[in-house]
């Protein structure tokens, strides 16, 4: 079992629609998959298609209460082994419960290692600021993977989201690893996506994956239905982006084990 935090404290950089079309592809091709959202906005809940609002449980009673992962999560009635721990707009008001809470930083490690390895792969969908939920994300977790947009402020903040990774990696999670890096939003036309990829990749080096993720219409549209891309529209652009990343993604595990 990988457990796999992706993560950028800037927003609108595609973390989530990452999040839920490399696990979306991944489950169907077999692997088993749970995708854990901590991020109060629910959008990775409410983009794989449930109603935020007639959940009971979610991550919010994991963390705060004796819950354990299994009694929250929730089986995707559209995609076999896919299995999703949903986040609710209750999450917002965690950080501040679990800050008097003994040993805070490991709420959620200590949960997922009741999981006994259920699972193939467990991704995290961290909100995108660098407090409490997202320090429990990257104490859990063996490796972060980060987007980033193709856009003039890229690389602004990179510096200190690879110092909050140090950190934690230094006090918390000697083993946390950069998984990889995700070029989303891009647009091959223009010389500014061109070199943002390039000023990336010098920073970056071999973490960079190939696969690019494009802008795309039909990638914006596929949540407001509640499907993953390839349930959407499978022949268009992102969804082509997003089958072949996971084809990287893949490859890269391999050459790792």
């Amino acid at each position: 079992m990988k457990i796999i935090s992706i993560f950028n404290q800037k927003g609108g950089v595609g973390k989530t629609t990452t999040s839920i079309n490399l696990s979306s592809y991944l489950a169907m091709q077999g692997y088993g998959v749970l995708n854990i959202d901590i991020d109060p906005q629910g959008n990775t809940t409410s983009g794989l298609g449930f109603d935020k609002r007639s959940l009971n449980e979610s991550i919010y009673d994991i963390l705060t209460s004796d819950m354990v992962i299994d009694e929250a999560m929730k089986k995707s009635e559209l995609i076999e082994n896919f299995y999703l721990v949903p986040s609710t707009m209750e999450l917002a008001g965690a950080e501040v419960e679990l800050i008097s809470k003994e040993n805070r930083e490991n709420i959620l490690k200590n949960k997922i290692l009741n999981m006994e390895s259920k699972f193939d792969f467990i991704f995290i969908d961290c909100p995108p600021s660098l407090g409490l939920l997202t320090i429990n994300a990257l104490t859990a977790s063996d490796s972060v993977l980060i987007p980033i947009q193709c856009e003039f402020y890229a690389l602004e903040g990179v510096g200190q989201l690879i110092n909050t990774i140090q950190l934690v990696k230094k006090s918390l999670n000697k083993s946390l690893e950069v998984e990889g890096v995700i070029m989303s939003m891009y647009d091959g036309r223009t010389k500014l996506s061109n070199e943002v990829v390039s000023e990336v990749k010098s920073y970056f080096k071999d973490n960079v994956y190939n696969t690019t993720i494009p802008r795309n219409i039909r990638l914006a549209e596929a949540p407001s239905f509640g499907l993953p891309i390839m349930l959407y529209d499978d022949k268009c652009r992102g969804a082509e982006a997003y089958e072949s990343l996971t084809k990287e993604f893949l490859s890269r595990q391999k050459r790792s084990e």
